[in-house]
């Protein structure tokens, strides 16, 4: 069972930035972000590897920034020039070994993006 603890939601102005970070109780594979809007789907935000293979979202590229330190299994999200549009509960993924199925899930962190 792997725990993973987010940090980093809140409240910003259109334009701002926030940074989330997700720690992990043990060494993962795969790490990332998916966000979850009112009346919408889980989408998926941007995941990195163990080895640095980063995948972001269209939505996203070129305003948010993955990036994880393995040594202390954390990944972090770095989110500038937000829009309303990104507005949504952001949940930590992490996926331990490729040869597992099974993934898991923070509790959620809620961004907030006002006018």
């Amino acid at each position: 069972q792997v725990q993973l603890v987010e940090s980093g939601g809140g409240l910003v102005q259109a334009g701002g930035s926030l940074r989330l970070s997700c720690v992990a109780s043990a060494m993962i594979y795969r790490m990332g972000w998916y966000r979850q809007a009112p009346g919408k789907q889980r989408e998926l935000v941007a995941t990195i590897t163990r080895g640095g293979t980063r995948n972001y979202a269209d939505s996203v590229k070129g305003r948010f920034t993955i990036s994880r330190d393995s040594a202390k299994n954390t990944v972090y999200l770095q989110m500038n020039s937000l829009t309303p549009e990104d507005t949504a509960v952001y949940y930590c993924y992490a996926k331990p070994s490729i040869m597992n199925p099974v993934d898991y899930w923070g509790q959620g962190t809620q961004v907030t993006v006002s006018l």
